[in-house]
């Protein structure tokens, strides 16, 4: 399926919000790609698509899971708004026909992260997180850290990410806490932090 074609069918699929955003992660993504030397297509398609399962209600959510054999852990099945990232690697499979591991990987962890993720993993993470309709405190600092350092602009957004989940007394997804570690690890081995 071409990416107008995919613009199409979402646009039919989502509120208007959700698309808008859609299509600013997708801007997002394509233009921190270029910076960082990642395929553009493979961006601007993950981005596109990341949302794709947000607005379905979350009992369909759940339904659809166990439809597509998808194995949820126990805070996924607590905090709903976890399950639309690995619900939405398997819609973009079934309809809207990406094979590619690569953006589907990203579209499944792009709401908690995980270690070890990959550059374009990273940008669709970053791109979700600094796309130009977001607005919160330290958005426009975390907007200009992105294109200096991915690193250290993945770390801020999982502070934030901490921050905005434990202050809402919401769990928090252990794959997040791992991300950032991971990172942060990987900085202090070659002395960079």
């Amino acid at each position: 399926m071409s990416r107008d074609e995919i613009i199409l069918k979402l646009k039919a699929g989502l509120k208007e919000s959700r698309f808008k955003h859609s299509l600013g992660v997708m801007e997002t993504s394509i233009i921190l790609a270029r910076r960082y030397g990642a395929d553009v297509k493979k961006a601007g398609i993950a981005g596109l698509i990341h949302d794709c399962a947000r607005d379905i209600p979350a009992e369909s959510q759940l339904k659809m899971v166990e439809n597509f054999g998808i194995l949820l852990d126990d805070i996924e099945k607590l905090e709903p708004a976890l399950i639309h990232g690995p619900l939405g690697a398997a819609i973009a499979r079934k309809n809207f026909g990406v094979d590619d591991e690569e953006i589907l990987n990203a579209v499944r962890l792009h709401t908690t992260g995980d270690k070890n993720m990959t550059l374009l993993e990273k940008i669709i993470f970053l791109s979700d997180y600094i796309e130009p309709g977001r607005c919160f405190p330290g958005v426009e600092d975390l907007r200009v850290k992105a294109f200096k350092d991915l690193d250290e602009a993945m770390i801020s957004a999982y502070d934030s990410t901490i921050k905005y989940v434990t202050e809402r007394e919401s769990l928090l997804h252990p794959r997040t806490v791992c991300a950032r570690n991971f990172i942060l690890l990987h900085k202090r081995r070659e002395g960079k932090a």
